[in-house]
């Protein structure tokens, strides 16, 4: 089980009732209880906290964050940023959720625009597994089906995945990479699309099983800092 910190912006839960009626303690909330249920240590942060809630000694203790974001990605201080993308570095998973792709951590460790289009028409998803042997679909069947969901449709300005777990397809007939998985030094990076704050997506029990299976996924392994640092090493054979 992993230590997970869950970050979310919380500013659409507290000012558009819409939001708040579904997730009405912050879908920050939402996503750690689910995970505490299936075994995982949480903890929350939010955007209105001294140093967004991220202090080195909060991701110090993290082994992986979950990041949710939409309304306020210029807000997130830069210094926050960097902390975080160094942490990833050192071997800290990052689920980054929906909305989030154009959060800076995601650009930064990224380094590229991650832009798509969309549409906002609660349509039908077949969000398809197309690689069922990742642990990321564990306990899953051949897709997910959401009734209601907004639209992201390609291109989707993001490097070509490590690997791509999830694609969909939506009622309007764009498809879209759902579900992509990077490394970033020793770092896991997790992408996954479905979500929204005023569809309840995070509430259902296969959503909260992919989340269970990323964190899982992107927990540090054993000796993953091995290697650490720049250093200035001996010949291993005689010159």
């Amino acid at each position: 089980m992993a230590s997970v910190t869950v970050w979310n912006e919380y500013v659409h839960e507290r000012e558009d009732d819409a939001v708040a009626e579904v997730y009405p303690d912050g879908i920050h909330a939402t996503i750690a209880d689910a995970l505490a249920e299936r075994g995982h240590e949480t903890r929350t942060a939010t955007l209105g906290e001294p140093e967004h809630g991220l202090t080195e000694e909060v991701l110090a203790d993290t082994e992986v964050l979950t990041w949710w974001g939409h309304a306020a990605h210029d807000e997130v201080d830069d210094a926050v940023v960097e902390r975080v993308a160094d942490h990833v570095q050192q071997g800290m998973g990052l689920l980054v959720l929906h909305s989030a792709h154009a959060s800076k951590p995601f650009k930064r460790l990224l380094g590229t625009p991650c832009d798509l289009t969309w549409r906002e028409a609660g349509e039908r998803e077949r969000c398809w597994v197309v690689d069922p042997g990742h642990p990321i679909t564990d306990g899953l069947g051949d897709s997910i089906v959401i009734e209601e969901a907004e639209m992201y449709g390609e291109p989707f300005g993001v490097p070509e995945p490590d690997r791509l777990v999830f694609t969909s397809w939506f009622e309007g007939g764009e498809v879209f990479r759902s579900g992509c998985c990077y490394r970033r030094g020793r770092g896991r990076i997790f992408y996954f699309r479905p979500g929204h704050e005023t569809y309840p997506i995070y509430h259902r029990a296969d959503v909260q099983r992919v989340l269970d299976n990323a964190v899982r996924w992107a927990t540090p392994t054993p000796g993953a800092d091995a290697h650490a640092g720049n250093r200035n090493v001996d010949p291993r054979e005689k010159l």
